[in-house]
């Protein structure tokens, strides 16, 4: 299905088969070769945690899903067909402009709620200069010792960093500057996860 700009989907990140976090968000437009989500600031997403309660960073035993509400940053999430990346446009609640995150992970595939991706770990953080900087190579490190990805795997996900990399020192959307003006439809409110998000 096509979703209209202002409908509310759930971008949920699997794991083999089972929800590691669910984030309700704004779909801005839903278009052959563009994707894009806004998600604002507190909003309610399901995040894993492990028996004691505590956040989870990587899906390795067992999780359940808990409230989580999200900080003061507003983020505006693009992804393409086929790509293995996602760039998010972040800026504070004031509306400065924060730069950029590269989430490394799988091309989003389309559910009859939104969309599904799995993680990939390692990301990059791009200031609003354009300058850039990886992020979370130890844990890239840590879910290789854990057996989650093979080495194969995870030089994949860096040479995809690479080709992220290669986009952003051109400057090629959305790290230029024609979406840093952007502001959300006042008349949305903010989005709570739909029924069904929990159904793979």
């Amino acid at each position: 299905m096509v979703w209209a700009a202002g409908d509310v989907v759930v971008l949920r990140e699997t794991w083999r088969g089972r929800v590691f976090e669910a984030r309700p968000a704004i779909v801005v437009a839903d278009e052959v070769d563009l994707r894009a989500f806004y998600i604002p600031p507190g909003t309610v997403l399901k995040s894993p945690v492990d028996a004691s309660g505590r956040i989870l960073r990587l899906p390795h035993g067992g999780w359940t899903l808990a409230d989580r509400r999200r900080g003061a940053t507003h983020w505006l999430s693009f992804a393409w067909p086929g790509v293995a990346h996602a760039a998010l446009l972040r800026w504070s609640e004031d509306g400065g402009f924060l730069g950029w995150y590269v989430n490394l992970q799988t091309p989003l595939v389309p559910t009859r709620v939104g969309f599904d991706f799995t993680d990939h770990f390692l990301d990059l953080l791009v200031e609003p200069d354009g300058s850039w900087s990886w992020k979370d190579e130890d844990e890239l490190d840590e879910v290789l010792a854990l057996g989650l990805l093979s080495p194969a795997e995870a030089a994949e996900v860096r040479a995809e960093g690479e080709r992220a990399i290669a986009r952003i020192e051109a400057r090629e959307e959305p790290f230029d500057d024609r979406w840093i003006g952007w502001s959300p439809d006042p008349a949305w409110e903010r989005p709570v996860l739909p029924e069904g998000w929990d159904v793979v």
